[in-house]
């Protein structure tokens, strides 16, 4: 994949200013209005690149409609309520549909949203044991509007500048090898031994034993060889045909659901199985918009509903951080301090994404790491989330066809994202053993604890203590003193929350 072209020198907010340089002069001017306002040209893609790479990294991502409602569907709240899975399904594609078109126009970026996979987990599981899905969905909207308030008082943007360049590049590191594990893992390539050592291991008892694993291996090495003879839209390519292999090999073999119901068919597909379905078409129910209620205050008590807010707003705010900045140092958009365009105003957005996501009662929405799949195939500009967006806005029609597209095969071009990430490690000096354990922890943590959030935490952690009993203190930001406390208070939260009862 190649690099765009630096960007030219921008403002605090990332906008272009009006400094003629050396390398403004020698950018491509655009063709016309479009291409101005998105920076087409400029940043070295075309129309037809933009929009294949939109196409891959909505496939890469579809799969969020299928798996948001059956994550959010199964949490049964204190009331014993629990949200309609179709319902769900409705306002997750219309959800990440609006705010990544939101996104793409206002930032000009290539990072298309969705729900969190970590945040509506952590709701399911967690938090409506203690309230209503309204309540915990309006906690997801006060979430948002607390990370809202941090970027537009540049705070949060403040935080970010503070973050060492070495932590930075880890970052993108990290969630390469985050994304390339959750490929490995949705194809069932590595799964869960069920012991404590080792915990995981290959395919079906040590060996790549099922038809949709052997077609992830199939798929990857496809599109593996495709992206490394450069040919165009190598990754759109790939997942492709291997859906066509999926649907083919569905048709003679049935091989059917790996869970179907209380029945458990290791053959089976993943996430969804590779058939046409019967209707392609179906009428989204929107009935879950507006149902929110800032109730779980009087329910539960002012500190402990602060304190699962407190979780959200990290969660969130550190996530979301780290895949832009990961994203963006992929797409070549990333100066050499890490910071990329109209940043504030991508701080900003991701907030509301989060505030929108409780409104829809589909859970926060934040940056996607399958972006990375869209740039890796060349998406350089917002124009790429734009179709991305309207994609997903029209899957809310679609959802049957939308799942046709299996896991296993998506999960390949996840691997492919984040061996392409992991490019960034040559640029990080590890002959500082103070600078080397703090991004080998934020490094490994990720991927091994299945969070960003936790991989940042460990190593901005690390980073404060090992770095300032190294007699390198004054080298540290204050800011970033102030935000390892709060990650050690994040990773205490369990035994705080039951402080509090």
């Amino acid at each position: 994949m190649s690099a765009a072209p630096s960007d030219p020198a921008h403002s605090p907010d990332g906008t272009t200013t009006g400094v003629a340089t050396a390398e403004n002069r020698e950018t491509p001017q655009p063709k016309n209005g479009f291409d101005r306002f998105f920076e087409i040209t400029r940043r070295g893609s075309t129309v037809g690149t933009e929009v294949r790479g939109g196409v891959v990294t909505f496939v890469t991502m579809a799969y969020i409609v299928i798996l948001n409602p059956i994550i959010l569907s199964s949490g049964v709240d204190v009331d014993g309520n629990s949200l309609g899975f179709t319902q769900v399904a409705a306002t997750t594609a219309l959800t990440a549909g609006v705010m990544t078109v939101l996104f793409g126009l206002v930032t000009r970026l290539p990072f298309a949203f969705a729900a969190g996979l970590g945040i509506n987990s952590f709701l399911a599981v967690s938090v409506v044991g203690q309230v209503t899905w309204p309540e915990a969905m309006g906690l997801v909207v006060i979430n948002g509007l607390i990370i809202v308030l941090l970027a537009a008082t540049g705070l949060r943007r403040m935080i970010f500048d503070a973050v060492p360049i070495q932590l930075k590049l880890a970052i993108t590191v990290g969630i390469g090898l985050f994304i390339a594990f959750i490929g490995f893992v949705d194809a069932g390539f590595v799964t869960s031994t069920g012991v404590s050592s080792p915990p995981v291991g290959l395919g079906a008892n040590g060996s790549v034993a099922t038809v949709p694993t052997l077609i992830f291996v199939f798929t990857l090495l496809l599109t593996g060889i495709l992206v490394a003879r450069k040919v165009k839209g190598g990754i759109l390519i790939g997942l492709v045909t291997g859906t066509v292999v999926a649907v083919i090999v569905e048709a003679i073999w049935n091989l059917g659901p790996k869970v179907d119901g209380d029945t458990i068919n290791p053959g089976g597909w993943g996430l969804s199985v590779p058939e046409l379905p019967s209707s392609l078409v179906s009428v989204p129910d929107l009935s879950l918009v507006g149902q929110v209620s800032f109730g779980s205050f009087e329910r539960i008590g002012v500190l402990a509903a602060l304190m699962l807010v407190f979780t959200l707003v990290f969660t969130n705010f550190f996530d979301a951080m780290g895949t832009m900045t990961g994203l963006s140092k992929e797409a070549g958009l990333a100066n050499d301090k890490g910071d990329f365009p109209r940043i504030k105003s991508a701080l900003i957005v991701e907030g509301v994404g989060a505030v929108a996501g409780g409104f829809t009662s589909s859970s926060s929405n934040t940056v996607f790491i399958e972006s990375g799949a869209g740039i890796g195939e060349g998406a350089r500009t917002g124009f790429a989330n734009v179709v991305t967006g309207v994609l997903f806005l029209i899957a809310m029609f679609f959802t049957p066809l939308v799942s046709i597209v299996p896991s296993e095969v998506a999960a390949a071009a996840l691997v492919i994202v984040g061996a392409l990430m992991m490019a960034q490690i040559k640029n990080i000096d590890f002959s500082d053993f103070s600078v080397l354990l703090p991004v080998f922890l934020a490094v490994t943590v990720m991927p091994l604890t299945y969070s960003i959030a936790n991989g940042i935490g460990a190593g901005f952690i690390a980073w404060v203590v090992v770095r300032s009993l190294s007699g390198k203190a004054r080298q540290i930001s204050p800011l970033l003193w102030i935000v390892a406390a709060g990650f050690v208070l994040y990773f205490a939260r369990g035994p705080l929350e039951a402080m509090l009862g």
